[in-house]
């Protein structure tokens, strides 16, 4: 059973910066896409970033330049670091994992199939 479990998020003030990790265990595939969702309140989940097991990444416009995903050499925890941040960034942030999810659509929650609980990020003006 796929088990994802969020950590490092925080209060920050605007132009602070935060890394999220996501530990992961329990999956043997391969052929597997993880990524960052974040969901405001009263808003839809987006994602984020997302990284393919080529190390291929996938970031929204919205944090291009600013955050940075990544995961370590045994693929087992998964990363986003976060700079620059703004107000607008505050949300949950989700952890995720799919399957053979072709690039240009790896930021559509639908296509995942495992999710984390999510850890807070706070960013104060």
């Amino acid at each position: 059973q796929v088990q994802l479990v969020e950590s490092g998020g925080g209060s920050e003030p605007a132009g602070g910066s935060l890394r999220l990790s996501c530990a992961a265990s329990g999956y043997s595939y391969s052929d597997y896409v993880m990524a960052w969702f974040r969901q405001a309140p009263g808003k839809e989940r987006e994602g984020v970033a997302a990284i393919g097991t080529d190390g291929s990444t996938t970031v929204a416009d919205s944090v291009k330049g600013r955050f940075t995903i990544s995961q370590d050499n045994a693929k087992i925890t998964l990363y986003l670091e976060m700079n620059s941040l703004k107000p607008e960034d505050t949300a949950m942030y989700y952890c995720a994992v799919g399957r053979m999810i072709p690039r240009q659509l790896r930021l559509l929650k639908y296509l995942y199939t495992q999710w984390g609980r999510g850890t807070q990020v706070t960013v104060s003006s």
